[in-house]
């Protein structure tokens, strides 16, 4: 059994469909558009559970209905996100919010309630989609960088916590990918460079982490080059940062 959150769109429905096509999964689909929603779960055969995960209980109410449904979680994709760009003094206390809700609160709640029965099962994997943001900071996008800079360290830290459960823990670290999510954040991307990707190619990096029981992967795998570059040199990078955003 596989949930993935935020199936109804771009990163989620990517997942769903590359489960879908490798096979062998019941997919349980959880997204707030529910058209969309249950389009996707027509597609690939899989379960359409609704959900709102920037409401306090959508996680619970979530979970309790996975559950419900399908007896037990086997593999955990939290693919769910917002964002929000602009000038931190700008920001709507509203929106800052919705943005740790979605993008780390739900994600602990929603681990916290599927985990312990894959602990006493001895077995499941959780795969959680972080951002290229949350490893080296975005301007213009400080809670957005701080969500998934704590979802980062909340990977490492259960990873150690899960070592010889049975459990395996993963992080998938996309930089720009083509989906809706810049237009619903309230800025498009303008950027040249780096390039969006396709959200199949973090599909693509999802099942590496499934398959090979990889911890972390990087999509595209150059991003691991200033990451390290910040963790050496720490002063060159932010010196390259101001210079050219």
């Amino acid at each position: 059994m596989a949930l993935v959150t935020g199936a109804s769109s771009g990163i989620g429905t990517a997942v769903a469909e590359r489960l879908a096509a490798e096979g062998g999964w019941h997919l349980l689909l959880s997204g707030r558009d529910r058209q969309r929603l249950d389009r996707v779960a027509r597609r690939t055969r899989g379960t359409a559970l609704p959900a709102d995960l920037a409401t306090p209980d959508g996680s619970a109410r979530l979970a309790t209905r996975a559950l419900a449904v399908a007896g037990r979680v086997d593999l955990l994709v939290a693919g769910a996100g917002v964002g929000w760009a602009g000038p931190f003094r700008t920001m709507p206390p509203s929106a800052i919010t919705r943005v740790l809700e979605v993008d780390l609160l739900s994600v602990l709640h929603l681990t916290r309630l599927v985990l312990p029965p894959m602990v006493d099962r001895g077995q499941g994997h959780l795969v959680l989609v972080g951002s290229i943001a949350g490893q080296l900071a975005v301007r213009e996008e400080a809670v957005y960088s701080a969500a998934k800079a704590a979802l980062t360290a909340f990977a490492d830290s259960l990873r150690y916590e899960l070592a010889g459960t049975g459990v395996r823990v993963s992080l998938v670290v996309p930089g720009v990918v083509d989906t809706p999510f810049f237009e619903r954040r309230g800025a498009p991307y303008l950027r040249s460079r780096p390039r969006p990707v396709p959200a199949d190619r973090v599909a693509d990096a999802v099942w590496s982490a499934v398959r090979r029981g990889r911890s972390e992967v990087y999509v595209p795998g150059w991003l691991r080059l200033p990451h390290r570059l910040r963790g050496v040199a720490p002063s060159l990078y932010r010196l390259l940062a101001a210079r050219f955003g």
